[in-house]
């Protein structure tokens, strides 16, 4: 996709700030420090449009970019930040639930998951969620290119293995740093929009 405009157009806060636009949304789901800032990024071909950072933790609300006025990438808070008050966990758990149960716009759900390691219980439960939800669903692997070839065989496997993925869930290895998976990531939305 050729990208003319994007933008971080509106960010929802307690009580939701949603836009009114009625453009689809593909939303980006992960655990913190998974790479969601980081895709977005690759995605648009602009360096700091999502504000990455090396400690988890950082996105507290849900950003809204708006891709070429016609759709947005959504950028959830990341699950599974220990260092935040249980309070905190609630009031997140709470926006994340109420956004992807209460939104018509949301085409679909991206759940992104580290390439390098198993995935956690909160990355199955929210697998769960988005298959209860009825959403159409994307498993993104990311940071593979920190992984050797035989390794992200190994582990491609285990993932589709542990989050019982089938031949026909989507499923796409991503490297941010090298652009891996980025034209297959924007064929797979193209088709959900």
């Amino acid at each position: 996709m050729k990208i003319k405009k994007a933008e971080l157009e509106k960010v929802a806060v307690f009580p939701y700030q949603y836009p009114n636009t009625g453009r689809p949304e593909i939303a980006l789901a992960g655990r913190s420090n998974v790479g969601k800032s980081s895709l977005i990024n690759t995605l648009v071909n602009i360096k700091s449009l999502a504000r990455t950072s090396s400690s988890p933790g950082k996105t507290r609300t849900i950003n809204f970019f708006n891709i070429n006025d016609s759709f947005y990438l959504v950028d959830l808070p990341g699950y599974g930040y220990a260092k935040v008050s249980k309070e905190e966990k609630k009031k997140w758990g709470k926006m994340i639930e109420d956004y992807l149960n209460g939104r018509e716009e949301l085409k679909l759900i991206a759940l992104l998951v580290d390439s390098r390691h198993a995935p956690t219980e909160d990355d199955k439960l929210m697998l769960n969620f988005i298959r209860h939800s009825g959403k159409k669903l994307v498993v993104i692997a990311t940071k593979i290119d920190k992984l050797s070839r035989s390794e992200l065989i190994k582990n491609i496997n285990m993932l589709k293995r542990e989050l019982q993925l089938t031949d026909q869930d989507y499923f796409i290895p991503f490297s941010s740093l090298k652009k891996i998976g980025k034209e297959e990531l924007w064929k797979v939305f193209e088709e959900n929009l």
